[in-house]
């Protein structure tokens, strides 16, 4: 295979390094991608500065990434969906319990599991298709694993079935794809986003938008689900979790919440010195802000969970996002690659720099390095 390269973590809150890679072969119901567009997230960055606490099983050196879209170079024994040279998008699991550097994204050759990716069609380029993976992936696991909101299956041709998903948050990367998938499950979605992208997520499939700034947004949400059959709540953002508590324990359905979020962000909190400066209170604002969203839940009936973006790595909702629903989805139109890629810069090292590009703040777009 040929030559190798990527961008590697060798210690806990070192620096990130560009540096040779071992060539890996797939095994079995694996392939390897030849990556030309990676996408970055804010857990790219987490997991350098504040790794040892949301990710303990990391081994150094380690390699991020999840979002990437690219060229199949071989496929493993029993893959029958993928050929050398097709183009594909795929989640890369490296940072996930039990995977190995091999499968971290920031590489130029990636392994990926075949059933956590779909093949691209000739109308969707590699950037626009590398904003999908981890925010798909994390949508799909709270809408559709028993242990979060359980909602009906996808369908190609969907049947409306009269329940309401509320979407806290609906123009970030993970409602922009939580809106897709709850309609295409046959959901009304009512979500809320800042004036200037009520436009876009109305074009996603929201039925209503709320201003999320508004003094006044809890209360106009509850009336407008007034009479309606609520299927639970997907909370992302910072201080969104307890707004839908509250929401919910107003309505009629299902009071359950599923957070994206910790009460508190570890964004600010560096890697190097002054770390136990803003690591501390931040634990704290955590701790503090978990307990208030514990006894409001309680308060109000309302059960609430954390989501890990890979839930569906290891049950039948990988399969039928990446293999039964998002070739033909994508293929149809169904489907759109949102929110919209920003090419940042080329190669490896320009990784860096998007992720600190991506801390300064970026609004229903994703950032975007290709190779």
């Amino acid at each position: 295979m040929t030559k190798n390269t990527a961008l590697w973590l060798n210690a806990k809150r070192a620096d990130f390094i560009v540096g040779p890679a071992p060539s890996t072969e797939p095994l079995a119901g694996e392939i390897v991608v030849r990556v030309r567009a990676i996408a970055v997230n804010p857990m790219d960055r987490l997991v350098r500065s504040v790794g040892d606490l949301i990710t303990p099983w990391l081994e150094y050196p380690f390699i991020a990434g999840s979002d990437v879209a690219g060229e199949v170079a071989a496929v493993g024994a029993g893959v029958t969906r993928f050929a050398i040279g097709d183009r594909v998008v795929g989640y890369a699991a490296g940072a996930d319990k039990g995977h190995r550097a091999a499968e971290g994204g920031f590489q130029t050759y990636v392994v990926l599991k075949d059933y956590m990716t779909s093949p691209l069609p000739d109308t969707l380029s590699f950037e626009a298709a590398s904003v999908l993976p981890l925010a798909l992936s994390t949508a799909a696991s709270a809408l559709f694993e028993r242990d979060y909101l359980a909602l009906d299956r996808l369908s190609a041709t969907p049947a409306a079935n009269g329940k309401t998903l509320l979407i806290w948050g609906g123009s970030t990367s993970v409602g922009s794809n939580a809106i897709q998938l709850a309609v295409a499950a046959g959901y009304d979605v009512i979500t809320t986003a800042s004036p200037r992208n009520f436009d876009y997520v109305t074009k996603l499939g929201a039925r209503q938008v709320f201003d999320y700034n508004s003094k006044n947004v809890v209360a106009d949400i509850i009336k407008a689900l007034r009479g309606r059959n609520l299927a639970g709540a997907l909370a992302v953002g910072q201080g969104s979790a307890l707004k839908c508590i509250k929401i919910l324990g107003a309505c009629e359905g299902n009071r359950f919440v599923a957070m994206t979020n910790p009460p508190a962000s570890f964004d600010h909190v560096p890697a190097g010195t002054s770390r136990l400066l803003r690591l501390i209170p931040t634990l704290a604002r955590v701790m503090i802000g978990g307990l208030s969203a514990t006894i409001e839940a309680r308060r109000n009936g309302v059960k609430t969970r954390m989501v890990w973006g890979s839930a569906l790595l290891n049950s039948d909702v990988g399969p039928m996002i990446f293999e039964t629903f998002l070739p033909s989805a994508l293929k149809d139109g169904r489907f759109v690659a949102a929110p919209e890629p920003l090419v940042v810069g080329s190669g490896l090292g320009a990784i860096s720099e998007a992720l600190d590009r991506q801390l300064a703040g970026v609004s229903a777009r994703k950032l975007v390095v290709t190779l």
